[in-house]
């Protein structure tokens, strides 16, 4: 099931974005896109925020709880600062080759170098760029946002490809619709596997019980008091109705981990039964998969200070303030992937002076809770989606889709919406 929805990534990221910026003009499009930026950035700081916050008040760490030897198995850990962690982004923004930019991404290389003090962590320093495997999602997002732009301001010599786009798209989605059917099954032996690669899952939980507890809580709060107020207040709508119309796309981030997986059945979720404008989601879905990381941002923050309890390290508001900015940064630069968060949070880690070897505690358990937490960014990208519709209503109206443009999905989507709001 995750092989045949990450076949379906590529193609649905690149005609989605172009279609979605080619039925909008530039302005319409660049007011969009700000509105979809500042939702995306204010959700995040009250993420982080709210992690914070409750890790502080719950106190889930105990050092006497601590394991010495039990959990012992690492990820492969970022070996660079927060500052070359955002010089990556930079650089995967503006790939210099798009056939690779849609297998490898573009990260800096760093070499390891004797370390003179004793007993001492071995240091890092860089040597150059690698390529990693992995789609480069950001690059393919800023080369679709400018090729649509520049197809709009040529739309009498680029209405042939626009058309041809479009009927790709649609015939994707009908694709994505067929394997719909068989999502159930793929997802039940996906987390059964993750169950059972778990040693002695006792032992996991009497150790980690309460930080579980703790980052479950804080996701929920996220959810229904952050993104089902903000939705709520903007749009005046019963959230419930929402919710219950994506719930394949949450069951699907549940079993797939990861948000970009997912983008099939959000936009399927949103178009089909939240009939939200399809020229929005196109638009917004993609970026808000890419940059929008709630969960992850909540998350990090959440786990900085529990492992800082853990060890009886004081935490200033200097220091609380630092691992508010860091995960923010990381959880932009986390990919869309399964556990990416455990990679950045070695950023957040370095900040602070907290030691990395200990993100092996939250190592056996990351597979459970990034499940939770990619449920929260699928639905804060898509309550971002209806929010964005709600607030461009005026440059909608003021840019209807040409019929020659308009795909089988489209017209449905929109006669059903016109249809509501006439009653």
């Amino acid at each position: 099931m995750l092989r045949v929805l990450k076949m379906m990534i590529l193609p649905l990221i690149t005609c989605s974005l172009i279609t979605g910026v080619t039925a909008l003009d530039s302005e319409a499009s660049g007011k969009m896109g700000s509105k979809a930026l500042l939702y995306y950035i204010s959700t995040t700081i009250f993420a982080a925020i709210l992690g914070i916050c409750l890790v502080v008040i719950v106190h889930p760490g105990d050092p006497k709880a601590r394991p010495d030897d039990q959990f012992t198995k690492k990820p492969d850990a970022f070996k660079g600062s927060t500052l070359d962690a955002l010089f990556d982004l930079l650089r995967n923004a503006f790939p210099e080759n798009l056939v690779q930019a849609c297998f490898q991404q573009a990260r800096t290389k760093f070499k390891k170098v004797p370390n003179n003090n004793t007993g001492g962590e071995p240091a890092y320093i860089q040597d150059g760029l690698e390529y990693a495997n992995g789609m480069n999602v950001l690059g393919l997002i800023t080369f679709c946002i400018c090729l649509g732009v520049c197809m709009t301001k040529m739309k009498s010599v680029s209405r042939p490809l626009i058309e041809i786009i479009k009927a790709l798209n649609d015939l994707i989605m009908k694709l994505v619709l067929f394997f719909m059917w068989y999502s159930p099954v793929g997802i039940f032996f996906l987390i059964l596997s993750n169950i059972l690669t778990i040693a002695d899952l006792g032992a996991t939980a009497r150790v980690m019980g309460m930080f579980i507890l703790t980052v479950l809580l804080g996701l929920s709060l996220h959810f229904c008091i952050t993104l089902v107020g903000i939705y709520f207040l903007v749009t005046r709508k019963n959230p419930l109705v929402f919710i219950r119309n994506m719930l394949p796309a949450m069951m699907t981030a549940f079993g797939t981990a990861s948000s970009t997986a997912t983008l099939p059945l959000t936009f399927v979720c949103l178009e089909e039964k939240n009939k939200i404008d399809p020229r929005v989601t196109r638009f917004v879905i993609p970026i808000g998969a890419t940059v929008n990381m709630d969960g992850t941002a909540l998350y990090e923050a959440l786990t900085a200070i529990f492992i800082a309890q853990l060890n009886g390290y004081p935490l200033g508001i200097g220091k609380m303030l630092t691992i508010c900015i860091t995960s923010i940064a990381a959880s932009v630069g986390a990919a869309s992937i399964p556990s990416a968060g455990l990679v950045t949070m070695i950023l957040v880690f370095t900040a602070v002076g907290l030691p990395t070897e200990q993100i092996s505690l939250i190592y056996t358990i990351d597979w459970f809770l990034d499940r939770f937490r990619t449920m929260i960014n699928v639905m804060g990208d898509s309550f971002g989606a209806a929010i964005v519709e709600h607030l461009s209503k005026s440059e909608l109206a003021e840019a209807p889709i040409p019929e020659y443009e308009m795909g089988a999905n489209d017209t449905a989507a929109l006669e059903n919406k016109n249809d509501e709001e006439s009653v």
